[in-house]
């Protein structure tokens, strides 16, 4: 069994029900992710699911120049934190400097460390520091069991609030596959682990100027992930994917999610009993 990490009034990890990390990929205005985050809310609120909004203030690893990255720290730390104070939830977005852990820190709730980043020691031990919630992300160059030395980085700071997430590994050129044997690996740590189903689909570079994806296969490894016994899932949703101004290839329509989470809710409940 993992450790229990207690992130405002929700349990993730021990024997807590499964929790829902979601949102859109970036925060494309402050009206469409208050619109989301509050479209979440009630999906998990109807579901009795625990709920934490995701979305990133900047996407720092776009594959063009020209890509949309968000609209910065300031302004969007802004817009997050009106989210958390105005729905009362709790909040987590990806850093990537060591300029933004500390303003990162006084909004989120839980610091995400980027894939791309996962084995930048300073960066994971500054973070730690803050005292906050830490996610860190499986890089796709990474095996399972390395991902022990990252959790160790940022525990020897003292701080025990550490998460781990696999988002799939780099399977030749411009793609991703998901070994489902590197979840009861890494729950081998002790520490909370999470899946994240929707850039686990994703093909890096795959169109060239962006990333692209398939968001078909979502539902399959989401329910695969939950059966092989998870303590959180991770997912970007979009009310219209194909407009999405980042990440659209591989997120999820919100329309199709309360489906979906039912079914993980049945899953996960069997797993744990």
């Amino acid at each position: 069994m993992t450790k229990a990490i207690q992130i405002e009034d929700i349990k993730l990890g021990g024997d807590a029900p499964l929790v829902l990390i979601a949102g859109p990929c970036v925060i494309e205005s402050e009206q469409a992710a208050m619109d989301a985050a509050e479209r979440l809310k009630r999906i998990t609120a109807d579901l009795g699911i625990p709920f934490i909004f995701k979305s990133s203030y900047d996407k720092a690893n776009r594959s063009s120049v020209k890509s949309y990255r968000g609209p910065g720290l300031k302004q969007g730390l802004r817009i997050l934190s009106k989210i958390a104070q105005d729905l009362d939830l709790p909040i987590l977005s990806d850093i990537h400097r060591f300029e933004e852990i500390a303003p990162a820190a006084e909004v989120l709730d839980v610091i995400q460390i980027p894939a791309f980043l996962s084995r930048q020691t300073d960066l994971l031990l500054e973070t730690a520091r803050t005292g906050r919630v830490v996610n860190i992300k499986k890089g796709q160059f990474l095996a399972p069991w390395d991902m022990k030395n990252a959790v160790e980085k940022a525990a020897s700071t003292g701080n025990d609030r550490i998460c781990v997430t696999e988002r799939g590994v780099s399977f030749g050129y411009n793609n991703l596959v998901v070994d489902m044997r590197s979840l009861p690996v890494m729950r081998g740590f002790g520490v909370p682990v999470i899946f994240d189903a929707t850039h686990s689909v994703q093909l890096p570079g795959g169109a060239g100027h962006a990333s692209s994806g398939d968001r078909r296969f979502v539902p399959h490894l989401t329910r695969a992930a939950v059966a092989a016994g998870i303590d959180g899932l991770f997912m970007e949703v979009h009310p219209c994917p194909d407009e999405a101004l980042c990440d659209g290839p591989n997120m999820m329509s919100l329309d199709e999610l309360p489906s979906l989470l039912k079914q993980v809710m049945e899953i996960d409940g069997i797993v744990k009993r």
